[in-house]
């Protein structure tokens, strides 16, 4: 009888820790848990134009990034919620699991590839430097001791760290707060996306220029936990869709294009990310 108990102890016990495996395993699929609650919550910045910024007249996010969080989320079938995010929140924002994507100017690195899974790669623009116009400096390298601003834990920062490790690096919450450091004279440049930096150099009436040379081509995805190989698989899908379409085109055109203040063409379409890998 004692015998017959323990065996039947140990057959629930089992049966338990298989039923325990099987939710957790069911919970863990973050495109089910999309589908069901109907939305995606896709991060974006939202002082970063025209990636993500707060529109003065609906004061609504807009821009590049939340128009493809959109389309993400129409081919998934669901509604968009979207969810602000700082530049260095990006990451542990998806891995603590409160967003399902994030979609916040967020270039590819083999560093932050150990920590998050990348999307194909649907554009690539180059990190320049920006300076005084007057200043005696004409050239990225002109910098590589100088004191140069950067968002914290952006890839501006972490290719200016790479590119000139003698070089002061000041970094600062949000772009628009590392450039008022340029403009105070507090560092000789800032280190800025193109597409992000093109609204300084514009906005500031000839006062202010990009150097010649890059600091890297920097190839920029969707972020999704680890884990998740179906929404990363649908993302990539909904992407593909998506290109076929014209629709990424479209919404590059309408935020970066001829006929924007930026005027930068998409000459890279969507690349899958092991071209980087």
């Amino acid at each position: 009888m004692k015998l017959a108990l323990i065996k039947k102890t140990h057959l629930g016990m089992a049966a338990a820790l298989f039923s325990l495996a099987f939710s957790t395993a069911a919970h863990a699929d973050r495109l089910a848990d999309i589908k069901a609650r109907g939305t995606l919550i896709c991060a974006t910045l939202t002082s970063s134009e025209p990636v993500g910024f707060v529109d003065p007249q609906t004061r609504q996010v807009v821009g590049f990034d939340v128009d493809m969080c959109a389309g993400v989320a129409r081919e998934l079938g669901v509604k968009l919620e979207q969810k602000g995010v700082s530049v260095e929140a990006r990451i542990p924002e998806l891995t603590l699991g409160r967003v399902d994507l994030v979609v916040a100017a967020l270039g590819y690195t083999k560093e932050r590839a150990q920590q998050i899974d990348f999307s194909s790669i649907h554009y690539q623009t180059p990190i320049k430097l920006v300076a005084h116009a007057d200043g005696p400096f004409n050239k990225i390298e002109d910098i590589a001791e100088k004191r140069i601003s950067a968002n914290k834990g952006s890839t501006p920062e972490l290719y200016a760290r790479r590119q000139f490790p003698k070089a002061t690096i000041l970094t600062f919450q949000d772009s628009p707060a590392a450039f008022l450091a340029l403009a105070q004279n507090k560092v000789q440049a800032l280190a800025i996306s193109q597409p992000s930096g093109v609204r300084f150099v514009n906005e500031g009436s000839g006062k202010y220029k990009f150097l010649e040379g890059a600091l890297y081509f920097e190839p920029t995805g969707m972020g999704i936990k680890k884990g998740e190989p179906a929404l990363l698989a649908a993302v990539n899908e909904a992407l593909e869709k998506m290109e076929k379409a014209g629709e990424i085109d479209k919404n590059w055109n309408k935020w970066f294009g001829p006929g924007t203040k930026y005027n930068i063409v998409r000459e890279k379409k969507l690349t899958p990310v092991s071209a980087f890998e």
